[in-house]
């Protein structure tokens, strides 16, 4: 809530309280017989605007010790230097208000003998300032609560926004590494085809370079990475892989964590084409299903045993690296499995929440 909402809301409750004190006041009166309805109206208004003064004058002046909430004795050994002030003030001030206001009227306001209105009233006054101290150190400690939490929540969204970035960037040199050594090893048996995949590859990292330092990405820019990365891995493996793609056009806004599709692909291709010379299947899917985006990747030949790089194989990075991405950026909003087919083959499943 903001500061100038919650001013307005303790206005309006310090009114509607003052007013429910007339009414009380005016019933009062009545009942014991008066007939002068603009008395009791006087008596609460003096009261009121008496009191409003002090509990100003001591906000304006005790409002640099909000800061020590978190120690209530000192917030309040703060506070009782103004109890004083309250005995001292409000006697003098509401009565002689009332003496104006009924000699303005032709009348005389009549009271007790002094030392026994001022015994009373300073009694009247010392339960209302720790009612109004109690209250004012409610709400502090609510603002600082709210404040703590939203220091905390903006902690860790820069640290998970440093811990992604982190995740991500291990991604880049790896896959660098990898399509290096892909090309690397055609150079001595096929120029063409390696110059033709060196082209492919910058087209690929002028791809990387557009997304930044960015953790999410639109699905359409994914793609864009994924298809650099299977043209080249294609281009190595043009007579034993084949990959289809089924993308649900609708879905190309969604936002995607960044490069995380190419580590699944890897993984077919590392565990998966290059162990086996038979030809392999690579099913590639984004489609809307219970209204979350679903991204799979799939082989018909693999093994989950090899598929899997948790702890080993691909320098540590590939499924375990996404499993903490989306864990940071998701948390619970977002799942990953991966599931062995039948008779053969791996389908790795991201669903995301898709909110373009």
């Amino acid at each position: 809530m903001s500061d100038s909402r919650t001013r307005i809301n303790l206005a309006i409750a310090w009114l509607l309280f003052w007013s429910l004190m007339t009414a009380t006041a005016i019933q009062e009166y009545l009942r014991s017989g008066g007939s002068q309805l603009w008395q009791p109206i006087v008596w609460e208004t003096t009261s009121f605007l008496v009191v409003t003064l002090l509990v100003t004058l001591q906000r304006r002046y005790t409002r640099r010790y909000d800061a020590l909430v978190g120690s209530p004795v000192r917030w309040f050994a703060r506070q009782l230097v103004w109890l004083p002030v309250y005995w001292v003030a409000f006697t003098p001030l509401a009565f002689g208000m009332r003496h104006l206001l009924y000699g303005m009227a032709g009348d005389v306001y009549t009271h007790g003998a002094w030392p026994e209105v001022l015994l009373y009233e300073n009694v009247k006054m010392t339960v209302f300032f720790f009612i109004f101290a109690t209250i004012t150190f409610g709400i502090l400690s609510y603002h600082a609560m709210l404040a703590e939490k939203l220091r905390l929540e903006r902690v860790n969204a820069s640290l998970r926004e440093v811990q992604l970035l982190r995740l991500t960037q291990q991604l880049q040199p790896h896959f660098l590494f990898n399509a290096l050594n892909t090309i690397s090893s055609l150079m001595h048996t096929d120029v063409h085809r390696a110059d033709a995949m060196l082209v492919q590859l910058a087209d690929v990292l002028r791809a990387t370079l557009d997304v930044g330092e960015q953790h999410q990405v639109p699905l359409s820019t994914e793609l864009r990475l994924l298809r650099g990365y299977a043209a080249l891995m294609a281009e190595r493996f043009a007579d034993r892989v084949s990959i289809a793609w089924h993308v649900d056009e609708s879905l190309l806004d969604c936002p995607v964590p960044v490069m995380s599709l190419q580590p699944l692909l890897e993984n077919i291709f590392k565990h998966t084409v290059e162990r086996r010379r038979q030809p392999t299947a690579i099913g590639i899917a984004a489609q809307r299903e219970d209204g979350l985006l679903v991204l799979r990747v799939e082989d018909n030949a693999g093994q989950l045993a090899t598929a899997c790089d948790d702890g080993a194989g691909v320098g540590g990075i590939g499924v375990r690296n996404l499993r903490e991405r989306l864990a940071a950026g998701y948390g619970a909003g977002a799942t990953f499995n991966l599931v062995q087919l039948a008779p053969a083959g791996v389908r790795a499943e991201m669903r995301l929440p898709c909110v373009s």
